[in-house]
């Protein structure tokens, strides 16, 4: 039996008081909004805890069981005994596993401050015995009706008598008596079955169709009989004209006592749906890891130079994104899912100019120097902790306007939480196991029903970030083949070789492992299996580093070779140093992934090379150090064509000028007709002026199949390189939280003392002295009164009840032991406060002594 069952607390604030540090910070853990700010008091606390938000959001992190717990008390009288509540639970025969996990149910009512009071009056806190109880505007979840002497409040007394009577009991002297007689009634099994065998049998099978719900029912003004013979008696009562509904004592007594059809005592089993090798899943997941990081680099090059622009009101338009899945060979969702990725993790942003447009960040270009096992730990960090949800892009909003990549309205502030509970799930199972999506699916249902019950679509939105999760992990390289990798379980702080717990995927594991917030936690809850919550933001960064670690040695070394073929590609066998991978990308087009990367020499890609600063002995020396192969003869006769003819015209800036040495090269330009657009004169034997400006000669004279360079104003090749664009420093976006943050250790300590403090200044007994403030709650004292009592304290060591104001306005108790009294200022140990603390003289409005007891 609890603590508060011995004390017999008359309030919420009273099972507050008794209740020790511990089990306040269990409280203010599972219910962080209740210290949103600190309260002064417990009196003050206990108000908050029975606000209609904190309960709302209390009820919302109850697992089903817990739930329908809370739900039989509402329908419960008010206080209920343990016994009775065991009884609707589990109804009149008995159910083993009902009563096995009741206790744990009736513990994290408890201790979420929903439930008070001893097991022999057990108390629903009112705010959520309004939200679960029924009602016509609110059926409840039980498929109950309301009470007999709800349902016959508006009834003449007149007609209560004649139902008293038609049910074959004594007439009574008023209505409430008359109530009471037909309650006991209802509730008496022998009574009751005794009533209900007379029967007819059209009567029964109303009642049949009504006692599990809904309990309202149609009649007409002249009611058959069978419906007449169950009204007269009070098994059917009127509510409205035309309008009957099945008292609640009625239905019990059909259902035997169960508040439920189906109590779920126990969580539905995650089921493996396959099961492989956990080294295969291992080199699956990061093969994975390296296509992640492959795609993203990808992404971010082809944005290099500026990205898609930013759509007026955020986001990318449908245009860009089917553009960029096109570049990444993939789909659009998959696509939107890399770009907020990329987002989600600080490499790309908008550049807030005029012309706005995305483009990678300065912090893309750190995150390119680091280790690919540090860079894809980066991404899954931020893909855990991020609330962006990229499985919206393409639906439509509450207004409904199209959602786009990397705009408004992708927030889900659940996302966290469901993407590390579904791998904490996985976790839970044989290391290799995949699950079985539709049991992952039920198990999250079973732990947060009406968190499952906010609907986002056409399916519930809990179960749609569960399905995310599952395939966003699998394209990151967290799961392979579906399980679960060693780094994905080290990336949730489980053990590397995690060990399932007994029962694990099996209904037996429910009874004993935590499934709600408030549940009694086991020794073994420091586990990622048994964890609803994600990690702490420094246990996260330990974890993240310990996944890199592990996936560290599972990622392919980068080769610092290619293969040259006669047919002008070169094949990459696997992934390419960068340094290496950076120049082939300059000097070749890739033609295909894969395994292997294709790339092919033209001589537009050689020329691109040359434009780079390149000369042709460089790339002759390049590749030759680079091939594992001899460098094929057609590809040096390609280099050494284009850069034979690179540079020999040189354009400049007249608006234009060309220039050549060779004034036979330049009589063939002018008698090309393709030149016509250009409008080009000879100034001299060697010099030709063009009427367009520089870029637009260079591209007409390269599309007549010359290769011309430009040249600076000092006559020297221009070097030609990207430039890269990138953004101001951009941090990354923050997650919208899903409510206040749980408090850390530092601060559950802190607002546990300075509420017992507050707590104690506004219960010690006081001898009022002088007049008290409007309402009686402070003290006041003339300012003479108020320096004797504070000086004789300070004789004798006594604490005293203050009333202060603060440079604020605003106004407090306190109990003080004043230390010092001098120059107008009292120095004292501030119990409420629990530090020393020195207070103005003219801001205490009064002072009283504490009661002898």
């Amino acid at each position: 039996m609890s603590p508060e069952a011995h004390s017999a607390p008359r309030s919420l604030a009273e099972a507050l008081r008794a209740r020790d540090d511990a089990s306040l910070a269990a409280l203010l853990r599972s219910r962080p909004d209740l210290i949103t700010p600190v309260p002064t008091d417990l009196t003050q606390l206990a108000t908050r805890a029975g606000t209609r938000a904190s309960v709302l959001r209390a009820l919302e992190r109850l697992d089903r069981f817990a739930l329908q717990t809370a739900e039989a008390l509402a329908v419960a009288p008010d206080p209920a005994s343990y016994d009775t509540l065991l009884g609707l639970m589990a109804g009149d025969a008995g159910d083993e596993t009902v009563a096995g996990a009741l206790p744990r149910a009736v513990a994290c009512l408890r201790e979420q401050a929903l439930v008070w009071g001893g097991d022999d009056r057990l108390r629903l806190v009112r705010t959520a015995r309004e939200l679960l109880a029924p009602s016509p505007q609110h059926p409840s979840p039980t498929g109950l009706g309301p009470t007999v002497q709800e349902a016959t409040s508006g009834m003449s007394p007149g007609r209560i008598q004649e139902i008293v009577t038609t049910a074959g009991l004594p007439s009574t002297h008023d209505s409430v008596s008359a109530v009471t007689a037909l309650t006991a009634l209802f509730t008496h099994r022998k009574k009751m079955a005794k009533l209900l065998a007379g029967a007819p049998e059209a009567a029964r099978e109303v009642l049949t169709r009504l006692v599990w719900g809904p309990p309202y029912g149609q009649v007409t003004a002249d009611p058959a009989a069978h419906l007449r013979w169950l009204l007269d008696r009070g098994l059917l009562l009127p509510t409205t004209p035309g309008t009957v509904v099945l008292p609640r004592e009625v239905a019990l007594h059909l259902r035997e006592g169960r508040a439920h059809r189906t109590p779920e005592p126990l969580p539905p089993a995650v089921t493996p749906a396959a099961t492989h090798s956990p080294q295969v899943v291992d080199a699956t997941a990061a093969g994975q890891a390296y296509t992640a990081l492959a795609t993203v680099e990808e992404l971010l090059k082809d944005w290099d130079e500026g990205g898609p622009a930013v759509l007026r009101a955020g986001g990318l338009s449908v245009r860009d994104l089917k553009r960029t899945a096109v570049a990444l060979d993939v789909s659009e969702p998959v696509a939107a899912f890399w770009v907020e990725l990329a987002y989600a993790a600080g490499l790309i942003a908008s550049d807030g100019e005029a012309d706005e447009r995305y483009a990678a960040t300065p912090a893309y270009d750190e995150w390119l120097e680091q280790p690919p096992a540090e860079r894809w730990a980066r991404l899954a960090q931020a893909w855990l902790a991020a609330t962006r949800t990229p499985g919206l892009v393409g639906g439509r909003d509450a207004k409904d306007r199209t959602l786009s990549a990397l705009g408004p309205g992708l927030d889900r502030s659940a996302a966290p939480e469901v993407r590390h509970r579904v791998l904490s799930l996985l976790a839970a199972l044989p290391q290799g196991a995949a699950p079985d999506a539709a049991s992952v699916l039920a198990r999250l249902r079973w732990e947060r029903p009406l968190r499952g019950a906010q609907r986002d679509g056409d399916d519930d939105l809990r179960s749609r970030l569960a399905r995310w999760a599952l395939s966003e992990a699998e394209l990151l390289g967290v799961t392979g083949r579906g399980a679960l990798s060693a780094h994905g379980r080290a990336l949730l702080g489980a053990p590397a070789a995690a060990t399932p717990a007994a029962g694990s995927g099996s209904a037996a594991a429910g009874s004993a492992e935590p499934t709600g917030p408030g549940d009694k936690l086991p020794v073994h809850h420091h586990r990622a299996a048994d964890r609803l919550v994600p990690l702490a933001a420094a246990e996260q960064a330990v974890a993240t580093a310990a996944a890199a670690r592990l996936l560290a040695p599972l990622l392919p070394e980068p080769l610092d070779h290619v293969l040259l073929q006669a047919d002008l590609t070169a094949v990459a066998p696997g992934p390419l140093r960068r340094p290496l991978a950076d120049m082939l990308g300059v000097l070749a087009d890739v033609e295909s992934k894969g395994g292997a990367t294709v790339y092919r020499f033209t001589p537009a890609s050689v020329r691109r090379a040359l434009d780079a600063g390149r000369t042709a002995a460089d790339l002759h020396a390049f590749l030759a150090e680079h091939s594992r192969t001899p460098v094929p003869q057609p590809l040096a006769y390609l280099i050494d064509d284009v850069a034979r003819r690179h540079g020999h015209l040189r354009v400049g800036a007249a608006s234009a000028y060309v220039r050549c040495d060779d004034d036979t090269l330049l009589n063939e330009i002018l008698a090309d007709r393709r030149a016509a657009a250009l409008r080009l004169r000879r100034l001299a034997p060697t010099v030709l002026a063009a009427q367009t400006d520089p870029a637009t000669l260079l591209e007409g004279l390269r599309a007549m199949g010359y290769a011309p360079a430009a040249e600076s104003a000092e006559g020297d090749v221009l070097i030609t390189r990207a430039h890269a664009h990138r953004t101001p420093p951009r941090t990354a976006p923050e997650p919208v939280p899903d409510g206040p943050p749980p408090p850390d250790a530092t601060l559950l300590s802190a607002a546990i003392r300075a509420i017992r403090a507050g707590d104690l200044a506004a219960t010690t007994p006081r001898k009022p002295v002088g007049e008290p403030l409007a309402g009686g709650e402070l003290p006041r004292t003339s300012s003479a009164e108020t320096l004797a009592t504070m000086q004789a304290a300070v004789l004798t060591g006594d604490s005293v009840w203050i009333g202060y104001v603060n440079a604020d306005g605003a106004a407090s108790q306190r109990v003080i032991a004043p230390v010092r009294v001098e120059g107008g200022f009292v120095t004292a140990y501030d119990h409420t406060a629990d530090e020393v603390r020195t207070f103005p003289l003219h801001r205490i409005t009064g002072v009283a002594e504490l009661a002898d007891d």
